[in-house]
């Protein structure tokens, strides 16, 4: 990607080090270390590699991109729709303040034109494991009943509720450091509930109920709510669609291959090199 390039001008080695040292679990995960690790420690650093250090710069560009702020280039009357605000999970809040953080330094050294995008949380920002609900759901841990999959049928998402870890306290509550297992079936019953109730409803509603009853109702409530989209998933993905995919991916790759261009005719020419 030619804009990686330029981000790679400004970004600063000193923001790239706050990014992993300030996310112990990407080091652990990443480089198979212990949550303790430092980022400044020999074992660590024989075992770093650039990817650790490029992925955010890779994200910053892709984000950067696609969007022209009017400024210095105003006359060239380049018009698309900008990265003004970006939704990410709650781990990724750092990526976008190195995104806007890139913005403004190529702004310092070149000119204003990036905006700076903001960053939105959605109100579902940590879903966590249901064998381990202290950390993060992830599709690429080893234990496949610790996730749910949008294209999950009802008994497997029956089977993954049931196996879930709660504990043996009576009655409903929420508090993620006391009873993280059952406070994170609490949050996925509310982000899919189809009458939209808080957790505290659910609670009111539910206060009698036993484990087996309440993971029941949780199980019920996320096979409604993914029903419509397994469906599409399962169109989609059949042998009749697959043209219809190549297609629609080939329209999307030249439509941003035109976005990306708009973007990067007048960067090139702030920074310089456009004749050459």
């Amino acid at each position: 990607m030619e804009g990686l390039s330029y981000i790679l001008l400004v970004a600063y080695v000193r923001m790239l080090c706050h990014l992993t040292t300030s996310r112990s679990f990407l080091l652990q995960s990443k480089l198979a270390m212990s949550d303790s690790i430092a980022l400044s420690d020999p074992d660590a650093k024989a075992k770093l590699k650039l990817g650790l250090f490029s992925y955010p710069v890779l994200q910053s560009a892709d984000i950067l991109l696609y969007q022209y702020v009017p400024g210095s280039f105003a006359q060239a009357q380049i018009t698309i729709r900008r990265a003004t605000h970006v939704p990410v999970g709650h781990d990724q809040a750092q990526h976008l303040e190195f995104a806007r953080e890139n913005a403004k330094n190529f702004n310092t050294a070149h000119g204003h034109f990036f905006c700076e995008p903001q960053t939105i949380i959605s109100p579902a920002n940590r879903v966590m494991s249901l064998r381990d609900p202290r950390i993060k759901m992830s599709k690429s841990h080893e234990d496949p009943k610790s996730r749910l999959l949008l294209n999950d049928d009802a008994g497997t998402i029956q089977l993954k509720i049931k196996a879930a870890l709660t504990d043996s306290i009576n009655g409903l509550s929420y508090d993620p450091i006391e009873r993280p297992g059952v406070s994170n079936l609490l949050a996925l019953m509310s982000h899919m509930d189809s009458d939209h109730r808080s957790v505290e409803q659910i609670i009111s509603e539910g206060q009698y109920l036993s484990m087996r009853a309440f993971k029941e109702e949780v199980a019920a409530t996320l096979i409604k709510g993914l029903t419509d989209i397994r469906a599409g998933y399962d169109y989609y993905m059949s042998a009749s669609q697959a043209r219809y995919l190549q297609e629609v991916a080939a329209a999307g790759n030249e439509a941003a291959r035109l976005k990306a261009e708009r973007t990067m005719t007048p960067v090139r020419r702030m920074v310089g090199i456009d004749e050459l």
